[in-house]
């Protein structure tokens, strides 16, 4: 697990991630919460990592940084590896945001 994975707790407020229970579009999505959620939780316990199913959505990744301010990235047609370097630059935004500096 990459370091800044550890870290994103400090800067985020929030997780959120959108997607369809059953659509082939979403199952890069749902393989990769598979694969990360728990770790991602794990290094990150007070951080609120969101999941969001409903029928027919897009799947997206939503990160709330301080003073309400969100951002967000669609992840359909990513591979998971794609969608870790999605997760990856919102916790860079983050980490820029807030002029903390993560350890890699």
């Amino acid at each position: 697990m990459a370091a800044w994975r550890g870290q994103i707790s400090k800067t985020l407020k929030e997780l959120r991630f959108l997607f369809c229970q059953t659509s082939p579009t979403s199952s890069s999505t749902r393989s990769f919460l598979e694969k990360n959620y728990k770790n991602l939780k794990t290094h990150n316990p007070k951080l609120p990592i969101l999941i969001r199913e409903a029928r027919n959505i897009e799947p997206q990744l939503w990160a709330r940084f301080d003073m309400g301010v969100e951002r967000g990235i669609r992840l359909e047609g990513l591979s998971e590896e794609q969608i870790s370097k999605a997760l990856e630059e919102l916790a860079k935004i983050s980490f820029a945001r807030s002029g903390w500096v993560a350890s890699t």
